[in-house]
Formats: structure tokens, C-alpha cells, sequence
């Protein structure tokens, strides 16, 4: 079986002597190839579908087309291309939105140069890269926070907490049963629970009904 050929990147970062210094890790790691550079997001857009690179490093942040909207553009022309986003940039929104993006990996412009070139090696392979200290920064903001509860709904909680009937409930608040039991089913939505008593345990622990 003939063996495969270097794994090739295109590199776009707005400032050149970054991109330059990119460049120059990169070249000097076996089975490596750079195949173009480019300045500007709307360049890497442009270059991609020419060069077909296997990986494409990004800076996140250029004028005109980001590095996120430039991952979505050459994931579009090219889904079997990995783009990697190399940048100074640690705030948990960027991460989310590059890796819905598409980007296979976010990586920190003060990664070494092994990691680098361990990064690009692993996004060829498929695997996704990460800087590991910004590993908890995207699992946070993949995770919702919790739904609050209106003030409504906290009432009905409080008075089931008290042990009261859905009638009696509605009757104490002026509202019919029916809406009642719409108030216990919003609120088990966004407490994750499927019972009453559930809702009132999961609402004190988390300070609702305070």
C-alpha cells in the first residue's frame, strides 16, 4: 500500500509576522505541507476550494469575515476539511460558536509547537483539539443554565410544598385546576423532574422558593 501524503494546511491569520511564524512551525514537522497562507477571512474563503486543504488553521478574530463565519463558508465547500482556530481569544461564547461552526478544534496562540503540530496531526486523523484549559470553558457554555422559574409557577410550588390539592391550589390563587396543572408542567420542564414532589425538592435546593 503506498503511504499517504503530507497531511496539507492552509494558514490565515491577519498578522503576518503570526501567520509567518505559524508557517515556519509547521514546515519544519515531517509529513506536514503548508499549500498557502492567507490574510483575511474572505481570503481563506476564497483559497480553500482552490488549494483543498486537508486542515485549516484560522484566527478567530479578522476584520470583514471572522474565523467563525469563515469555518462555516469552507465546511460548506469542503466538509471532509478540519479547520482549527488558533487564537489569543479564551471567552466560552467564541468557543461554542467555532465549534458549531464546524471547527474541529480551538487552540490558544500560546500553545507550543508540538502542540500545534500534535493539534493539526489529530484534526487530520478526525479527532477534535482542544486546549485543555479551555476544555471546561466549552462544556459551560454547551450547558444551558437553568430555566427560571415565573412567579406564578413559584406559587404553585410553594403551595404544593404545603401539601395542598391541585383545587385547593387553584381556588387559594383564583385560578382554575386546569391552569394549575399547566403551572406543575412548566415547571417540571424546567426543573428536569417528572413529579410533584420532585419539583418542590429540586425548587428548594436551588433557592427558588425562597
Amino acid at each position: 500500500m503506498a503511504e499517504a501524503g503530507p497531511i496539507t494546511i492552509l494558514v490565515a491569520d491577519d498578522h503576518p509576522v503570526v501567520r509567518e511564524g505559524l508557517i515556519a512551525m509547521l514546515e519544519s514537522a515531517a509529513g506536514i505541507t503548508v499549500v498557502g497562507e492567507a490574510g483575511s477571512g474572505e481570503e481563506a474563503v476564497a483559497r480553500a476550494p482552490v488549494l483543498r486543504p486537508d486542515v485549516v488553521l484560522l484566527d478567530l478574530r479578522m476584520g470583514g469575515v471572522d474565523g467563525v463565519a469563515a469555518t462555516g463558508h469552507i465546511r460548506r465547500e469542503l466538509p471532509d476539511a478540519k479547520v482549527v482556530i488558533v487564537t489569543t481569544y479564551e471567552d466560552d461564547t467564541d468557543i461554542l460558536r467555532a465549534v458549531e461552526a464546524g471547527a474541529a478544534g480551538y487552540l490558544l496562540k500560546g500553545s507550543s509547537r508540538q502542540e500545534l503540530i500534535d493539534a493539526v496531526r489529530a484534526a487530520a486523523r478526525g479527532e477534535t483539539v482542544l486546549t485543555p484549559s479551555l476544555a471546561g470553558k466549552l462544556f459551560r457554555a454547551r450547558t444551558p443554565e437553568p430555566a427560571a422559574l415565573s412567579e406564578r409557577e413559584c406559587a404553585v410550588l410553594r403551595l404544593v410544598g404545603q401539601g395542598l390539592t391541585n383545587a385547593e391550589i387553584g381556588g387559594r390563587l383564583f385560578i382554575s385546576e386546569a391552569t394549575v396543572k399547566t403551572y406543575l408542567l412548566r415547571s417540571f420542564k424546567k426543573l428536569g423532574v417528572s413529579d410533584r414532589t420532585a419539583a418542590v425538592m429540586t425548587a428548594v435546593e436551588r433557592g427558588l422558593l425562597s
